[in-house]
């Protein structure tokens, strides 16, 4: 189980809402980034409305800028996912960890 701490300092707030980045979400259902997108893509269905988006590539530089534990995401060629509290909620759990 992670701890509750290191799940309160992966939420943070972009666009007015409270986030946690697909990384993170990932590391907490237990799968790889790639596997959770992938979930989420086949069962888009399963996830309400508005319960992600994708980060601009400004969105990305200023969190590379401002949080050193997300450097990894300067060369990366694709752009990060955000969920929002509805995207990572529970309910959608059995959806990505099929």
């Amino acid at each position: 189980m992670i701890p509750v701490e290191r799940i309160e300092s992966a939420i943070m707030e972009i666009r007015g809402q409270k986030v946690m980045l697909d990384y993170d979400l990932a590391a907490v259902y237990g799968v790889t980034t790639k596997a959770l997108n992938q979930a989420v893509k086949r069962n888009a269905d399963r996830f309400p409305s508005g319960f992600m988006f994708e980060l601009t590539v400004e969105e990305r530089n200023e969190l590379v800028t401002n949080c050193d534990r997300l450097a990894r995401l300067k060369h990366s060629s694709s752009m990060p996912h955000a969920f929002t509290e509805h995207g990572a909620s529970g309910k959608s759990e059995a959806s990505i960890r099929k």
